[in-house]
């Protein structure tokens, strides 16, 4: 095979142009490594430096919520407090008025029974003269008699106690 044959004879010149190009990639590499290094380097302390602000954004964070959250708490046991300060002043106000209502209304309800009792006393006494009045004329077209009122009062008044 002629590619065989051909090895021989250019196998020097692919041996020094491979060790040309390795050659020269190993001096670029070590003429690109500080670069390299110093490009990883800044791309490390500027992932740490974004880290650390990170870190202390979270903190500024988790520092503000705290705060949020005291004042918060603050805020609602002020409303508690308020709210448990404007129902006892209601409780007390409605208390005060329900009392001036239950006053007025027991004027009025002894009003009221006073009134009724003297309506009440007067109805029986209109009641007696018209029982007297009655008595007087059954006596008279039953027996007779002609009845004295006083007699006739005396035994209503007994009749109606009994």
């Amino acid at each position: 095979m002629p590619q065989i044959d051909q090895i021989a004879s250019i196998y020097a010149s692919q041996l020094f142009w491979l060790v040309v190009v390795f050659g020269l990639i190993l001096i670029g590499s070590y003429l690109m490594l500080p670069k390299i290094q110093g490009t990883v380097e800044q791309r490390d302390a500027r992932i740490s430096g974004d880290l650390a602000a990170a870190e202390r954004a979270h903190a500024e964070a988790d520092a503000a919520d705290a705060a949020y959250q005291t004042k918060l708490n603050s805020s609602r046991n002020e409303a508690q407090v308020a709210a448990a300060k404007a129902k006892a002043e209601a409780a007390a106000a409605s208390e005060k008025e329900i009392k001036a209502a239950d006053a007025a209304i027991a004027a009025k309800v002894a009003a009221a029974e006073t009134q009724l009792q003297a309506q009440q006393g007067a109805a029986l006494a209109e009641i007696e003269n018209v029982a007297v009045d009655a008595v007087q004329e059954i006596v008279a077209k039953v027996a007779g008699l002609r009845v004295d009122q006083q007699d006739a009062a005396m035994a209503v008044k007994t009749a109606l106690a009994a």
